[in-house]
């Protein structure tokens, strides 16, 4: 890996990952999901999720993001999943959450915030792969207490590339 050094005073310019953090949020057996007003896949469903900024935990990270995205308060459960991106220098991690009140509305990032039956989550309308990798291990622990957060998965069922009108989307 070739990193930038000062030939004058030696200093080590790291170009590290970006952070991301986001949660499955539910209320009464029901999913939040947010239709985004931004490229990456403007009008795709995803959860709330972002970079986490400086000088923020990635759980306040990830209650800032419900705010942003969905105007809510959300009260976390668990680390849900982390997921490794690199191709794209990302780490993501998501939690498991719960809306108190049925309280959200459309931030300036989204058109569009939903809550949605299982049944209902337009599956083909998802964002990005890990949406549907932590929705689907969402699935898997709901209902237990204590679980091993989510990984990536094997090399052999590696995360799919979004391409499309926007171009790669992340995770």
């Amino acid at each position: 890996m070739e990193r930038y050094v000062c030939g004058d005073c030696g200093h080590i310019y790291y170009s590290n990952p970006k952070v991301v953090v986001g949660s499955v949020v539910t209320h009464q057996d029901k999913v939040l999901l947010c239709r985004r007003a931004i490229e990456p896949r403007k009008g795709f469903w995803t959860l709330p999720a972002g970079f986490l900024e400086e000088n923020e935990t990635p759980e306040d990270g990830a209650k800032r993001e419900a705010r942003e995205e969905a105007s809510c308060d959300i009260v976390l459960d668990a680390l849900l999943a982390v997921y490794s991106i690199a191709r794209l220098s990302q780490v993501q991690l998501f939690y498991r959450a719960r809306l108190p009140e049925p309280r959200f509305a459309p931030g300036t990032e989204s058109l569009e915030v939903k809550l949605f039956a299982w049944e209902e989550i337009p599956w083909t309308e998802l964002a990005f792969p890990s949406v549907r990798r932590a929705l689907d291990h969402y699935a898997r622990t709901k209902d237990r207490e204590v679980f091993t957060p989510g990984s990536n998965p094997e090399a052999s069922q590696a995360l799919p590339r979004f391409g499309g009108a926007s171009g790669t989307a992340p995770g």
